[in-house]
This record gives structure tokens, sequence and C-alpha cells, in this order.
């Protein structure tokens, strides 16, 4: 055997049970498959590697930008395409290679952009790219609809010099479609998995992009969140994901959710790599009203907050109204409180927001106005010979049930298209300000300032459920009463950092740090200070089943 080979099974686990069941014959060739003829899993050299260690390379003539994606896209084909199949990446980018070739050649002529120079990232497939990758948010409605132009999010990429290595798997539409959809199920992608156990689900709409970096396929990868679809996936994949401030990254060219929540932001394996992208990324967006607030908050350069004591004298307020999924979860962030406060932290707990759970009711009609209105303009501005509303995806659907619907339904879309109206309607305005009112004004801020505290930290969420293509997710299991933490921020507009925590019987557990408006500079000193006294994230092993079972 290669000694740089790791060999792991996926298809074929024999438990004590089976023995009731199976022939003698039939579990001496299973055990013979296993021992000789199941998958493996080639060592890879860039595993772990992060930005720097990327650009070190490049610059001392180890690596080239070429060099690079071409392991990236070799690892894409062993174990996302076929091995475990993790399904994480939809499509790669036919042009990458070239792409990677001009960035050499600038090199070599003294050129180097910054940090991101040669570097690919991977973009969730609710991005616009104007090259010959698809945008289709998953699904085939979209496909072949030609995009105007890239994204902001694009162009600020390919300034910064990094190769734009393919489009992520996700939730399609964003998980807007259904009311019991598999986080990381689309119908042109299929299901993602989790790196660390395949049964087990990756969580949140930007679940191609959690799984793709835990995994390995890229750097780093961009992610979209209306409530917990960056730091969700970053929890259950064991990564860093930023959900920055509503305004600090722009979002044209980006496939709506809804407008009052839908922000864009790096996931990374490092909380440094996840400052290095955010800062690549910012800037007023000409065709982004709301990143006009951010003009004087904003910075081009986040690794100046990196630093190892962050936490020495920092306020740390515990929210423990968000503590409750599973105990060996609770004794996890327990544990990471103990960390900081050894690392010099004051810790204030408890340090509850009292409005937790308030504002669900007026959070799901702003969705279901806003989906509505905002999917109908951002469909007609991209292209007068596709779907134009709403009601034409639905149409859409209906007419493609076989591939577009094999397991569940489009329950929240037609919800949207039955209730939704415009935005001028009373319903909708008052829902818009209560939920302000709740989630910020009486929320995080009130309590950020109540506790005089610098940040709120709370678990991300539970030990991550199994895929379940029949019932879809089920978050927050019906014996626990947790209220769900990533919505605060996401309805505030707030910034939030989830970092690895730590495992329970292998599923990845991630910490949350969440903060008043513009706040990154802050979080992200915390959250790499926390990061590099506990280094809790390990490499997945692409476990067939889970441990327990």
């Amino acid at each position: 055997m290669n000694p740089n080979t790791k060999k792991r099974s996926y298809y074929l686990r024999i438990k004590p049970r089976d023995l009731l069941f199976y022939p003698l014959s039939g579990i001496v060739m299973g055990l013979v498959f296993v021992i000789f003829f199941s998958p493996t899993i080639q060592a890879f050299e860039l595993e772990e590697a992060t930005i720097a260690q990327l650009q070190e390379g490049m610059k001392t003539g180890k690596y080239t930008a070429r060099s690079i994606v071409e392991m990236y896209l070799k690892r894409i084909e062993e174990i996302d395409q076929n091995g475990p199949r993790l399904r994480s990446v939809i499509e790669v980018n036919p042009d990458a290679l070239a792409i990677a070739d001009q960035l050499d050649q600038e090199r070599r002529e003294g050129k180097v952009r910054g940090p991101l120079h040669g570097i690919p990232i991977l973009l969730k497939d609710n991005i616009e790219t104007a090259d010959k990758l698809h945008t289709t948010a998953g699904s085939y409605a979209l496909v072949d609809i030609p995009v105007k132009q890239d994204s902001y999010v694009a162009q600020k990429l390919r300034e910064a010099g990094a190769i734009i290595l393919g489009k992520a798997n996700m939730s399609e539409w964003a998980y807007f479609r259904s009311t019991r959809a598999s986080s990381g199920w689309s119908a042109r992608g299929g299901q993602t998995k989790n790196p660390y156990i395949l049964t087990r689900n990756p969580c949140g709409s930007s679940s191609g992009s959690g799984a793709a970096v835990a995994a390995n396929l890229v750097a780093a990868a961009i992610g979209t969140e209306t409530d917990g679809s960056i730091v969700c996936p970053a929890s259950a994949n064991s990564i860093v994901g930023i959900k920055p401030t509503m305004g600090l990254v722009g979002r044209s060219g980006v496939i709506p959710g809804a407008h009052s929540q839908d922000v864009v932001g790096p996931m990374t394996r490092t909380v440094a790599d996840a400052a290095i992208v955010l800062g690549a990324l910012t800037g007023v967006d000409p065709r982004d009203p709301a990143t006009e607030a951010s003009k004087g908050k904003s910075y081009t350069d986040y690794t100046q907050f990196l630093d190892p004591n962050g936490l020495k004298g920092a306020r740390i307020g515990v929210a423990r109204n968000y503590f409750g999924y599973h105990e060996k979860v609770d004794a996890l962030i327990n544990q990471s409180l103990e960390v900081m406060k050894k690392q010099g932290a004051i810790i204030v707990d408890p340090a509850n927001i009292e409005t937790a759970g308030k504002f669900g009711k007026c959070e799901v009609t702003i969705f279901l106005y806003e989906l509505k209105a905002d999917l109908a303009k951002y469909l007609q501005e991209r292209s007068s010979t596709g779907p134009q509303t709403l009601k034409d995806l639905i149409d859409f659907n209906e007419r493609n049930k076989d591939k577009e619907m094999p397991y569940f339904e489009q329950e929240f879309f037609k919800l949207a298209e039955e209730k939704g109206g415009p935005l001028t309607d009373p319903a909708y305005q008052e829902a818009v300000k209560e939920c302000r009112q709740l989630a910020a004004d009486e929320g995080l801020d009130a309590t950020l300032k109540k506790y005089n505290v610098d940040v709120i930290v709370a678990p991300t969420l539970g030990p991550i459920m199994p895929i379940d293509l029949v019932l879809g997710d089920h978050l927050i299991p019906p014996w626990a009463t947790p209220h769900w933490a990533p919505s605060v921020a996401a309805v505030a507009g707030y910034p939030h950092i989830s970092v690895p925590a730590g495992y329970i019987f292998g599923v990845p557990v991630g910490i949350s740090f969440m903060g008043g408006a513009w706040s990154e500079p802050t979080l992200i000193k915390i959250a790499y200070a926390f990061e590099q006294a506990t280094k809790y994230r390990k490499s997945p092993q692409f476990l067939p089943n889970d441990p327990t079972h």
C-alpha cells in the first residue's frame, strides 16, 4: 500500500447485529471488500494550508497559482465528485487554469496584487459571475439564463487577484423554497454531505461553501446569509464564518432572499484567512445603497486586528438563553469560557438577550414580502428571457417536478406568492420596524449596554442532525428549549463570527461571537485570540456513519 494513502471505507460497515442475518460467506466477502477494495483518500499536500502559507509557497517558487489550482481541482475530482462524493462543488471554472497562468505571469513581472493573488476561492451558486460559470441558486430554472456583469463580490475578488475556482452547492433558493427542506440539497447539485460524518447535515444554505472549505477543496469560500446560513455551516463543518454588518459588503449580483437581512461573507479554516478575505470584499457598491452606511466604518485590511492577546481585558457576555441544545454542547462552551478567563477575559455570566425568540413572527412576515418583491426585481433586471416573477418559478417547478421536487415541495414559495404584497403595505412596514426594535434596539444593543460587554457569546447551534430528505432539517430537538442564536444578529443586521469549539462524538460544534454594528474589528480580535488559545479545529475524516451507531 502507498504509505501516503489514508484508507477509509464509505460503503460497508459491519455491525454486530448483522451477524444474525448474513451468512458466513457474505461476512467474509464483505471483510475482504473493506480490506482490499474500499475507496481511499490520498494524502493531500495542501491540507489545512492557510492563505499565508500558499502565498509563501508562491513567493519561494515551491508553488505557482497554476499548481495550486491543479491540486485543488484534483482534490475536488477525488473526493467531491468521487470517493465520498461530498457534492459541495456544483461546478468548476473551465478558465481557472488560464486565470492562474495570467496571475503567475504578473507575479514574474513583479506585480502582486495583495494577499489573495493567485488564491483559489469558491463562490456560492447565488453569486453572479460574468464568465462560463452558471449562477442558478441550485435551480434548473436559471440554467443558461445570462448575467450582465460580475457581482460586486466577484469583481472585488478578481481585482484582488483571487481565482474563482467554481461555484459551491447550496440549499436551493437559499432554503426559501420549502418549509421542510434539507440543508445542502439542490436540484442541480444534489445533497451536500458533511465531511466529518457523511450522514450528517452540512447545515445552512451556504452548506457547499462550508463543506468544501472544511474538506480542503479550496483555500476559502464565499457564503451568503439571511438567518444563519454562514455561521450554521461554519459550526457544522468546524470552520470560521463571518456574517458581517449589513452594508459592509456589497450584494449587487447576488440572488436575493430578503434584502433586509441578506449579507455576504467569508468562510475559511482560520480567523486570519477570514480577515484577509473580508478586507478584499469591503467598499461602497454603487448598485447596493446599503453600503453607503459603511463609509468611514470599513477596512480593507482586517488582519491588523489579529491579536493573540485579544482576550485580555475583553468583557464577554454569556447569553445563557441560547444554551440547552445538548448537555455536551453546554459543557464545551463552558470549557471555552474557562479558556477565555485564563486568557484574561472578564466573563459576565449571564448576559441574556431578553428579546430572544420574540421576533420570529415579524421576521417571517418580512421574508414573505421581500422574497416575492426582491426575486421579481432581480429576475427582471437579470434577463428578459427567463422567469420574471416568483409565480414563474413556482410554475417552472410544477412543470419539472421530477427533477426539481423529488423530495419536498415549494410551500414557502407559494405562501410568499399568496401573502406577499407591495413593500408599501402597512403590515410589512410594521414588521420591519418591530424586528429592528426587538433584535437591535432592545436586543443586542440593549444587552451590550446593560452588561457593559464587548461581545455576546453563545453556542452557534447544537450538534448537527443527520441528513433527512423525508422530513427535512430539525435543528432544535423537540425536547430542547433554546432559542436560535444566529437570528438576533441576522435580524439586527449586526456582525457574527462562528469559530470551532470542539466535537461531540465526532460532530463539530461552533461558538458564536456577536457584537454591535461595525464591530468586526473587536469580534475578529477576540475570535482570533480564542482560536489561538484553543486550536480546536481538526481535519475531517469522512466517516461513513455516526461512530455512535
